[in-house]
């Protein structure tokens, strides 16, 4: 069964497909988040869209790299969630089915390459508290059990 979180589907409203995977990247008892600024401030789980034609497991290097400037060593997927919303940056009503993945945050290369984000390490316990959307607590509550 697929899990949903966020706003409720609007009726009539025809969303777009939109794949995407992120990343869990904890380290002790940190986790290493992106800090997006627009189209609204946020803290999120690194990662984004899968480009068309794009392997999954590339897209997740490529997005976390581009938001925090971090290599990583991914461990294991963990699932996915669905969550239907509006994508202001895209004009586009989405329903997106987010991969997750435990990983390890391995090397840092710089700060992170994508305009308006920049890699925040929070506590754990803090994390679960600042994460912008259901889904990335679920997951980040779920695998981080023993990190709080």
């Amino acid at each position: 069964m697929t899990r949903r979180v966020g706003e409720p589907v609007k009726a009539g409203q025809r969303y777009v497909r939109r794949p995407g995977i992120y990343a869990l990247l904890p380290r002790g008892y940190d986790l290493l988040v992106t800090f997006q600024e627009q189209p609204k401030p946020e803290f999120q789980l690194p990662g984004g869209g899968i480009d068309p034609g794009e392997q999954p497991m590339a897209a997740l290097h490529r997005e976390v790299v581009e938001e925090t400037g971090w290599r990583i060593a991914p461990i294991r997927r963990l699932g996915f969630f669905r969550r239907f919303t509006y994508m202001r940056e895209y004009d586009l009503w989405a329903e997106k089915v987010c991969t997750v993945v435990l990983a390890k945050p391995i090397h840092q290369l710089g700060p992170p390459i994508e305009p308006g984000h920049s890699a925040v390490w929070l506590k754990v316990d803090e994390a679960l508290e600042l994460l912008g959307n259901g889904g990335d607590v679920m997951f980040a509550g779920q695998a981080l059990k023993g990190a709080r």
